[in-house]
Formats: structure tokens, C-alpha cells, sequence
């Protein structure tokens, strides 16, 4: 243990062994932490990038003299990266505990998110928080929009009372019936969507929610509930109970849970994680209200009636489901050129120039039933959460896929489980019996359907094929979490993902299924080489219900060091998004990787990603967590199967 006097670095009284600057006090130079911070920069950050990494080729050797006159060298990338991220806080604490410079790097990442991300991800839609929401990167006009659904008189009255304040804000009501053709018309108008509130008199309140980061300023649908798996191991109940609450303002006043609340969603739902958001939020707190449980409960069920029950919609004639995001020509949140890939080969079709075809389809100029079809594929992608992969590019509206079958398998087992335990059997003349008959069902439906016992997996079952897509995913192995398996289904899959998914840094989205034939296809990010934190997560806890805890460990550890061992050569970075197989956030397939644009320290890593290391801590054991900040290379622990 360091001596007393030394468990706290002042650099706001202390000095540069080689550069002071400022005034004397007591005898010592006094130097400000925005100086200590240039100077660093300037003698270590040799790319210009305002961070500290392995590829900077400095001297990696930077000393200084504490309070009292003692010289403090500081070496090697992660401790110089850790001092300048000290310094960035400090300019807001002005203390830097000197034990944070050598902080074991687990430790270090996990105390950083519970104490500081969470905070900075955190976003209400009130007088307090407007700015922050409305004003991000997405937005390129001066005009900030708000949309308030057509029912919510309180919000409609209280944000328009602030128009005055807030000279950008144009509040927008929207029509009680919201169908295709009207969110067509909002493209060239995109806003936000307004959410849950409380209010008590004259005190309006925005109902807090975590966003995933970066340019994702808004709530999104699935990363909500996996952002809440870490903030209730980080004791945030309070804001995975909110992420609930505006759950269910979603459904009542948009008729589903939205990909995300902006205007152009408003067509589109989400992988459905509701139910179990509530049961994990009971299970942490027993005691907490029935009331508010019933008021959610209600919703969930809504839901599964309204959004993914509906013939013809979400539900096909074989009983299953599929994604199906409705909407009318091309999804305007792309980036520019996304669909040009596509959209060239029915330009040549239609003749006129590639620029005019595009206007002339997207204002009906032209029609073509084919594109259409595609851009409804599309849009069930987007739907799904896997936006984009060639597993589900010009298929998805096509497919009941095993992973969101399986999610409403556990709508059905979690209904079941809170109607028993919190409401004695009985909720809303429904019993346990009732959604346990349907649970069962879907599982009947499931393993015909979609198991091939030759193989020993589940696989995407084609409505129109009437066939199996035999394409091996990470979300083929969500019925592990679920509990559909059988253990002699769940042993034979395990021994399929080793073989086929799990690669250095954990679980690859899928096997390599890119397009060999043209060299100008689309690198797809979900999809092989790529790891995504919702896939470990759900997996890790597959493997454990199953009983295959040296199969768990292992994983957790892969996922961990790669997270770990980039956060330490990289100035602290978590990212949206990790090359597996490289076990490196520098992907740059589609859209770059999120969360890898920061100056200094990273102000809030992204929202999955910390959950899935808030997680993985949390499984991992004792030896592992050791091995863990020595950064020992998983291939020297594990085996790992050759592909």
C-alpha cells in the first residue's frame, strides 16, 4: 500500500520536473492542469488525435513533482493515457488520486462507467434537457422539431409554452393516425419523439432514459434493455425502471416500442425485450410496487396483441413471426450512397441517369414492385435491430428468424411467470395456464419448423421457400437463453457455436456469408468478422442456463480481454462494435464504429458495450479477473476450435 501522503496528486499546486510555469506559492511553482495537459499532448500524442495510444511515437515517459517535491515518472502507454484522462477530469474536479494512473484496468474501465458514463448517457426530454436532445450531430437545420403524439395534452401545452424560450423549437402535434404516407412526408422534416413524462402541478419532468452514444442521441428500442442488464448491476434501478416507463409510453401513444424516437421510426418496432426488462427489474427488487408492475404488465401484453400478433402484419399463417417495417420508398436516416449499391442495377433497368432515377423513385415517378419488395426487406431489417446483414438483405420480411421467435417464446414464459408470482395466478381474466399453453405451442412450432437434427441448430425458416436459411448466426442460439432447448439440443448447439461462431475475442454475428462475386458488395457490420455485446450477453447466459459454466468463463474472458486490451492501448476507448477475429474496434464496415471519436477521455464509452462489461464482470471468476489485467492472450488459457 502507497504511503498516505501519496494517495492524492494535486496537479493543480504541482509542477513539471522539466516545465514550470505560473506563480510561486510555498515555495513551488504552481502550474494549471490545462498546462500539464498541452504539454503532455504536445510530447506524447504524435498523430494529433488528442489521445494516447500504441501507435503514438512519442518517448511514452512523461515525469512530474507531486505536492511534496517528490518526482513521479509516469511510462508506458496506458498509465500516460490514464494521466491524460485524469487531467481532463480534473479540470472539472481539480484532483487526480494518484492511484488512478496504475489503476488495474479492469477496474478502472467498470469504476468509469458506473460513475460516469451512465450519468453522461443520460437524457430527459424537459426544459433541462432539450438542448441536449434536439441539437446533436443528425440534425442539419436550424429548425429542431418536436414531435408530441396527438393524445398528450400535457406535453403538447408544455413544450409550447416554450417556443418563446427556445427560439429553434417548433413543437409539432402529430395526427391521431399516423400511417406510411404521412411518415413519408416527415423525411424532409425529421424530429424527435417525444416521451414519458411526470408532472405535479406546474413541475413537468421528462422521464429520464440511457442512449447508446455518439451519434445515437435517443432512445433506442433493444440497446434500452440491454443498457438496463448493466445499470441494475450498477444499482441505476431508478433509470432501468424509467427505460420501462417510456417503454410503455411508446406503445400507448405510437402503437409499438420504436426502433428509436425520431420521426422517421414511427413506421418500425424493435427485437421486443420488454417483458424481460420487467421481470429482471422485479427480481432485483421484489418489493417493489405491483402497481407500477401492473401498469407495465399491461403493456407488455398490449404489445404482443397489437404489434406482433396481427395477421398478415407481423404474424404469418404458419403461427411464427416475422419482422415487417412498413413504410413507403427509401429509409431517409442512410448515409448518403448506402443504397446506391442496389438502386444502379434498376437505374439501368429504367434508363434514365443513376441521380434522376433516384429522385423519380423516391417522389413515385417511377414504379418498380421489385424495389419496393427490397426496400420492405429493408426496412424489416432495420426492424430487427441487424441493420444491416446479408442474412436478412432482400430476405428479412420473408423470415420467421429463430431470434425473434424466441423473444416472444420468453413474452409468453415471462407473462406466465408474473402473472404467478406477482398477481396470484390472475392478471386481466388471464392465468399462467393460458400463456404457457402459448409458449408451448411456439416451441411445437419452433423445433418443426426450424431445428435440423442432422446438423443440431435452429435456423431462419422461409415463409415463401418454405425452407430452412441455412446461414449459422449468433442469434440462432438465443432459444439457449430462452429455454426451448432440450439438453441434448442445447449440447449438440454448444458444440456447433465453438465450431462455427466463437472466434479470439469472442462470438462472431455470423459466419463469413459476404458476397465473393463482386468486389463492390457491401462489407455488412453485422455480420462476420464483427461481435456485437447483445450476442455475447444473451449467449453468456444461454451457456449458463444450461449448465456449461467453463463454456461461460471462457467467453466472458475472450469478450473482456478484447474489450480490455483495446481500452488499454487506446486511450480508454469502448466502442459500439468489435472485429472479432482481429480483436480491434477499428471496423470499418458501413457506418465506422461509434464511440471512437472523443477528445481526451471518452465521456460516456457506448451504452451496450458498457453493460456487456458491467456483465461479464460480473460472471467472471477470481483467476480469470487476474488474468484479465495482465492482458493474458486467451489462446494461452483456452483452446480454441479451428475453423
Amino acid at each position: 500500500m502507497r504511503k498516505q501522503n501519496f494517495k492524492f496528486l494535486y496537479l493543480s499546486i504541482g509542477v513539471i520536473a522539466f516545465f514550470l510555469v505560473g506563480c510561486k506559492e510555498n515555495g513551488v511553482k504552481k502550474v494549471s492542469n490545462t498546462a500539464v495537459l498541452e504539454k503532455l499532448i504536445a510530447q506524447e500524442d504524435t498523430d494529433g488525435d488528442k489521445k494516447i495510444t500504441v501507435d503514438d511515437k512519442g518517448p511514452k515517459k512523461f515525469e512530474f513533482i507531486d505536492a511534496n517535491g517528490k518526482s513521479y515518472p509516469v511510462e508506458g502507454t496506458y498509465q500516460l493515457s490514464n494521466l491524460l484522462q485524469e487531467l481532463a477530469i480534473a479540470q472539472e474536479e481539480d484532483v487526480i488520486p494518484i492511484d488512478r494512473i496504475n489503476e488495474a484496468p479492469s477496474e478502472r474501465i467498470s469504476r468509469l462507467i458506473k460513475t460516469r458514463f451512465w450519468d453522461n448517457l443520460t437524457r430527459s426530454i424537459d426544459k433541462e434537457g432539450l438542448e441536449r436532445v434536439l441539437g446533436d450531430t443528425k440534425s442539419n437545420t436550424d429548425t429542431l422539431r418536436l414531435y408530441i403524439p396527438f393524445n398528450d395534452k400535457e406535453a403538447t401545452a408544455y413544450f409550447q409554452s416554450l417556443e418563446s424560450e427556445f427560439k429553434k423549437l417548433k413543437v409539432v402535434v402529430l395526427p391521431e393516425e399516423i400511417t406510411p404516407e404521412y411518415v413519408k412526408t416527415l423525411n424532409t422534416k425529421p424530429g424527435i419523439l417525444n416521451l414519458a413524462h411526470i408532472k405535479n402541478g406546474k413541475d413537468y419532468k421528462g422521464t429520464p432514459f440511457v442512449v447508446p452514444g455518439g451519434r445515437f442521441n435517443e432512445m433506442y428500442g433493444w440497446d434500452s434493455y440491454f443498457e438496463s442488464v448493466g445499470l441494475l448491476i450498477d444499482d441505476r434501478e431508478d433509470l432501468a425502471m424509467a427505460m420501462a416507463d417510456n417503454f410503455g409510453y411508446q406503445i400507448e401513444h405510437y402503437g409499438k416500442i420504436l426502433n428509436a424516437n425520431r420521426s422517421y421510426y414511427l413506421t418500425r418496432t424493435q427485437p421486443p425485450f420488454f417483458s424481460s426488462l420487467l421481470k429482471e427489474i422485479y427480481l432485483e427488487n421484489p418489493n417493489i410496487s405491483k402497481d407500477w408492475l401492473a401498469k407495465n404488465l399491461k403493456m407488455v401484453i398490449k404489445e404482443y396483441e397489437t404489434v406482433w400478433m396481427q395477421n398478415g402484419v407481423r404474424l404469418t399463417d404458419n403461427g411464427l413471426n416475422r419482422f415487417y417495417g412498413e413504410g413507403i420508398g427509401i429509409p431517409p436516416e442512410t448515409e448518403e450512397g448506402h443504397f446506391d449499391f442496389v438502386l444502379k442495377k434498376y437505374a439501368d433497368k429504367h434508363k434514365p441517369d443513376f441521380e434522376s432515377f433516384k429522385a423519380m423513385y423516391q417522389d413515385g415517378r417511377i414504379k418498380d414492385a421489385a424495389l419496393d419488395e427490397y426496400f420492405t426487406h429493408d426496412r424489416s431489417m432495420r426492424e430487427s435491430g441487424h441493420d444491416t446483414s446479408n442474412r436478412l438483405d432482400d430476405v428479412c420480411a420473408s423470415l420467421n428468424t429463430v431470434g425473434l421467435n424466441s423473444l416472444l417464446y420468453k413474452y409468453e414464459v415471462d407473462i406466465a411467470f408474473m402473472i404467478k408470482e406477482v398477481f396470484n395466478g390472475n392478471f386481466q381474466d388471464q392465468n399462467t395456464e393460458f400463456w404457457l399453453a402459448k409458449a408451448e405451442k411456439r416451441k411445437d412450432l419452433m423445433n418443426d419448423l426450424m431445428w435440423d437434427d442432422e446438423i443440431g441448430g435452429y435456423y431462419d425458416y422461409n415463409v415463401v421457400t418454405k425452407k430452412q436459411q441455412k446461414i449459422e448466426s449468433a442469434t440462432n442460439y438465443y432459444p439457449l437463453w430462452v429455454g426451448i432447448c432440450s439438453d441434448h439440443q442445447a449440447d449438440r448447439m454448444i458444440k456447433n457455436l465453438f465450431a462455427n461462431l466463437v472466434e479470439k475475442g469472442g462470438v462472431a454475428g455470423t459466419t463469413d456469408i459476404s458476397d465473393k462475386t463482386n468486389a463492390d458488395a457491401p462489407q455488412r457490420q453485422w455480420d462476420y468478422p464483427n461481435g456485437w455485446a447483445p450476442h455475447q450477453m444473451t449467449i453468456w447466459r444461454g451457456l449458463g442456463n444450461y449448465g456449461y459454466e467453463d463454456e461461460v468463463q471462457e467467453l466472458v474472458y475472450r469478450w473482456l480481454w478484447m474489450i480490455t486490451k483495446n481500452a488499454v492501448n487506446y486511450n480508454g476507448t469502448i466502442p459500439e462494435k468489435y472485429n472479432v477475429v482481429q480483436c480491434t474496434h477499428k471496423v470499418y464496415a458501413e457506418y465506422g464504429n461509434v464511440g471512437t471519436e472523443f477528445d481526451y477521455i471518452t465521456p460516456s464509452g457506448f451504452g451496450w458495450m458498457n453493460a456487456s462489461y458491467q456483465f461479464g464482470l460480473s460472471l467472471l471468476n477470481k483467476d480469470l479477473k487476474s488474468k484479465l489485467d495482465q492482458l493474458v492472450d486467451p489462446d494461452h488459457i483456452f483452446k480454441i476450435v479451428a475453423k
